[in-house]
């Protein structure tokens, strides 16, 4: 009975982060797009959707899943590429000219302690691997790579998410991206 009641209240716990985390990253790109706006930056023009990362590892935790998600909806708003950053499943998006689409799939996670990188600053990383591929609407790819995310030094497990998302807004920033036509 513990046991269940404490997966439903770290469940719950997630859930709430992740609320929490959309709030502030969409109240963060609403900033970003007005004072993008007032100093005359420029946009492509295009708009990007973020889909839910999968995973072929059975041992990645759900809230590295839910933190995935929640710091590439940042770092790709961070880009300066894309007019909107939508999340799956926004109608909105739906209507919306020029869209990529941007999947995720983890295919290999190692998980670290936190402990043991304090202690020996060689042992413990925390890795993430995945195969990241931009699309556009049609299904046209521009691009497909893999992208790992780590923290190998101090930190929280959780910040080789931060790192992962950071990496992946890169790869993006460095690609060109497709016509609008």
């Amino acid at each position: 009975m513990k046991r269940k009641l404490l997966s439903q209240s770290l469940l719950l716990a997630v859930l709430l982060l992740g609320a929490c985390a959309c709030l502030t990253s969409r109240t963060r790109l609403l900033a970003q797009t007005a004072s993008a706006k007032a100093t005359g930056e420029k946009t492509s023009g295009l708009n990007i959707q973020i889909e839910p990362v999968e995973s072929d590892e059975a041992s990645l935790p759900p809230e590295f899943r839910v933190a995935i998600y929640e710091n590439l909806v940042e770092a790709v708003g961070k880009t300066g590429k894309f007019q909107h950053v939508f999340r799956s499943g926004d109608r909105a998006a739906d209507a919306t000219p020029h869209l990529l689409i941007l999947h995720t799939r983890v295919v290999g996670f190692k998980p670290g302690s936190q402990k043991k990188r304090e202690v020996t600053t060689v042992a413990g990383a925390t890795i993430i691997r995945s195969s990241v591929q931009l699309v556009t609407r049609e299904g046209r790819t521009v691009f497909t790579r893999e992208v790992e995310g780590k923290v190998r030094f101090f930190g929280e497990n959780l910040n080789a998410t931060s790192d992962f998302a950071k990496k992946v807004a890169a790869t993006i920033r460095l690609t060109p991206m497709p016509d609008r036509s």
